[in-house]
């Protein structure tokens, strides 16, 4: 009985999105953009806020109440994406500014307006979908082989880095009911459950096909962030987890600094690729988001914990024990996957402290770095190099951890050689490389530039790292990251004290 009465806001909350009864707010939200000043407008609290915390204050966004892309009553009275983006422009969450995010803004309504329409049909909703478990589907698979292709089509948004897909699609995220069968996780993380979830139903005649069935007993619609393929086992697994994932029935949201066709481009065994590549645009609209502006670079860099030189080790030591205050730090150890432990040289107050060799030298991945910041909030770095041929390797490590830090929004203290820009300068793309002027006769070869690291997807990876580092330096990602790490705090104080009580 208490769980039918515990269902029951989670239905009317269904019911209300499915009729599209929003007509009460939109009278206010009209007045709202009638006295909108539609100049541009910079604040330091324009947060997107999400069940886990509080999202950058940096990305900017054109009016939808401007002649270019007007807003109709009909969009103000329906629920969904496109409304709540107008609303915070209204309230000074969100500044004007761009027309791409605009056009995407309408490709997510219209996602969002055929999920509602399609709710049922599509089984969205986790109180009144069907119970089967995984392996029981699997099972019944094997005498009755069927597929239930949803009536929906996904979406795969791509474009350059600092464009706002992620608030774009945690903005999508947000306005879907709660009730629903979704997950929204980054590609890295998902990546990391899939091979987890193999290797416990090792043995079985087809795993990934178990293992889709897990995925779509949770999440019907699974929204991933940072789709970016670089590891051949991945590669290899895609294709047949998603034909399974699909004809199941489940709907993806993606986004990508990569088109979908220059996906794993130069990868070993790419051929064995491509047919994802075509499952993955036959189930979903890819849609670019076109703008030039990196929004994270309209924050106020320079205001963090970037020190340039090689003999900035003791400033970032005094700054880390300035962090852990009055704790001793002392090695660590942290539990990552399947057992395994990563050794913390230095670690108080959920701060760590790594020379970069021991993090990005040694033959550590994605699996480690969110061990890592499960238990630290901090990070301080010693001697990030400039990245070349001769440390491509560490490069891609170091990306990785710079992504995950961003994804967990932690916070970051280094020294290096260089600028976030001057630390990839080496790193190009294919395309980049060929407009370099080659060796001429009048060119000794001791001017040539002999640690060039041609790499395409590391040189196409470097331009969302060097946007991340600018913005993890800024004053609003860090007063971000303190608020983060307060109500963490708070929360947990309160579990304390309510242990103590017990």
């Amino acid at each position: 009985m208490r769980r039918v009465l515990g269902s029951v806001p989670y239905i009317r909350l269904a019911l209300r999105n499915q009729k599209h009864n929003y007509t009460s707010s939109s009278a206010k939200l009209q007045e709202h953009l009638r006295s909108a000043n539609s100049a541009y407008r910079l604040t330091n609290n324009a947060e997107i806020h999400r069940s886990v915390g509080v999202q950058p204050s940096c990305i900017t966004s054109r009016s939808l109440s401007t002649d270019n892309a007007p807003v109709t009553d009909g969009d103000l009275n329906r629920g969904g994406p496109l409304v709540e983006y107008e609303r915070r422009i209204s309230v000074g969450e969100l500044v004007d500014g761009d027309d791409f995010q605009v056009g995407t803004l309408r490709e997510l309504q219209r996602l969002y307006d055929e999920l509602v329409e399609s709710a049922d049909s599509c089984q969205l909703d986790r109180y009144t979908a069907s119970k089967k478990a995984a392996r029981s589907r699997w099972l019944w698979s094997r005498f009755l082989p069927q597929s239930s292709y949803s009536p929906v089509k996904g979406l795969y948004l791509y474009g350059g880095v600092g464009t706002g897909k992620t608030m774009l699609m945690d903005l999508f995220y947000d306005q879907l009911p709660c009730n629903w069968r979704r997950r929204r996780i980054h590609f890295h993380d998902f990546m990391l459950n899939v091979h987890s979830c193999l290797r416990k139903h090792k043995g079985v005649e087809d795993p990934l096909e178990v293992v889709a069935g897990e995925i779509y007993d949770e999440s019907v619609l699974l929204c991933l962030d940072e789709f970016m393929v670089t590891d051949v086992a991945d590669a290899l697994i895609l294709n047949r987890l998603f034909k399974h994932l699909f004809s199941n029935g489940v709907i993806l949201v993606v986004t990508s600094n990569r088109a979908p066709d220059n996906l794993y481009e130069g990868g070993l065994q790419r051929d064995l690729f491509l047919p994802f590549i075509a499952t993955l645009k036959e189930r979903c609209i890819s849609h670019e988001i076109g703008s030039s502006v990196d929004y994270r670079k309209m924050t106020s860099a320079e205001e963090g914990f970037y020190f340039f030189g090689k003999d900035k080790s003791s400033l970032l030591k005094q700054k880390f024990q300035l962090l852990i205050e009055a704790e001793t730090a002392s090695p660590q150890e942290v539990e990552v996957v399947m057992g395994r432990t990563l050794q913390v040289p230095l670690g108080a107050n959920g701060c760590a402290y790594f020379p970069f060799e021991e993090l990005c030298d040694r033959p550590l991945g994605a699996a480690d770095y969110f061990g890592l910041f499960k238990k630290f909030h901090t990070l301080a770095l010693e001697g990030v190099p400039i990245f070349g041929l001769h440390n491509r390797t560490s490069a891609y490590r170091f990306v990785t951890l710079v992504d995950v830090m961003y994804e967990n929004k932690a916070r970051l203290l280094c020294t290096a050689e260089g600028s976030p820009q001057e630390l990839f300068r080496q790193v190009v793309t294919i395309s980049d490389a060929q407009h370099i002027a080659p060796r001429t006769s009048s060119r000794s070869r001791k001017s040539d530039d002999s640690d060039l690291c041609v790499d395409n997807e590391l040189g196409f990876a470097k331009d969302r790292t060097i946007s991340r580092l600018t913005e993890m330096n800024s004053k609003e990602y860090l007063e971000q990251h303190d608020s983060i790490v307060a109500e963490k705090k708070l929360s947990q104080d309160g579990i304390n004290a309510d242990v103590l009580e017990a």
